[in-house]
């Protein structure tokens, strides 16, 4: 499904980049992905989103 319909960003590319890159914040998720520089009406779903798949990360130790 579109997430932010003014840049054609979808919920599966959405989940991808925050897999890949693990943003920190949503700022740093805007500087990959365009989302929110419009309307802003996905700001939003694109928050949930990334808190959804951030919690879903396999966590790794550190090699000391």
């Amino acid at each position: 499904m579109y997430v932010c319909l003014c840049n054609a960003v979808s919920d599966k590319t959405l989940r991808e980049v925050v897999r890949r890159y693990q943003p920190k914040s949503l700022q740093q998720l805007r500087q990959l992905v365009p989302v929110g520089n419009q309307c802003g009406k996905c700001i939003r779903d694109a928050r949930a989103i990334m808190d959804q798949e951030m919690q879903n990360l396999p966590l790794y130790k550190e090699a000391v």
